[in-house]
């Protein structure tokens, strides 16, 4: 059975270690920590983890955050996988910094990558894994906080909430979308 895991997040150097880009962040330590790489192919970088018997296509769309419909549709189509096995990972600054929260669909809450993928699927029926990156910023610098450096106290932070993620992505897998938001949303 194939899982499309979706991690949102921008290309590009400037992007590269920002709150933002959680989704790739996941992905990438993910591929890492598994020892698959990611590479090139139409409209995202790609790697493929097997686990347990099931396949988990990864992409990193490269069609900047505010495009990620096109990428996240065009995998479904190609890899013929269904939405309810289909997980998007991005950040969310209404939860507190690590805090998961997953969801088996549901409203875009603001995100522009997640408002252009329902708009390119035409529904929101997908599941949907948001990384919490707190909301420490003035109002109206909502961006500037996103699109910002984590801070030093994240930093030493992230890496055991980056493993929580790994183990929800492959629960997704394993034992399904219902018991994984059981297991994983109060963490």
């Amino acid at each position: 059975m194939k899982y499309l895991i979706v991690g949102l997040g921008n290309i590009g150097a400037e992007y590269e270690d920002t709150r933002h880009n959680i989704g790739f962040k996941v992905l990438d330590e993910l591929a890492n920590s598994s020892s698959i790489f990611f590479t090139s192919d139409r409209l995202a970088s790609r790697a493929e983890l097997k686990y347990k018997g099931r396949t988990f296509i990864l992409i990193k769309p490269t069609t900047y955050m505010n495009l990620s419909g096109k990428a996240v549709n065009y995998w479904m189509q190609e890899e013929k996988i269904p939405a309810d096995r289909v997980l998007v990972i991005t950040d969310d600054i209404n939860l507190p910094f690590g805090k998961v929260r997953i969801r088996r669909k549901g409203s875009d809450g603001g995100h522009n990558g997640l408002k252009n993928i329902n708009q390119v699927l035409g529904h929101q029926n997908y599941p949907r894994m948001r990384f919490g990156v707190g909301d420490d910023f003035y109002k109206g610098r909502q961006v500037e906080y996103v699109l910002g450096k984590w801070s030093h106290e994240e930093l030493k932070h992230l890496p055991e909430r980056l493993i929580l993620c790994h183990q929800a992505i492959l629960a997704f897998g394993t034992i399904g979308v219902e018991r994984m938001m059981n297991e994983f949303n109060n963490k």
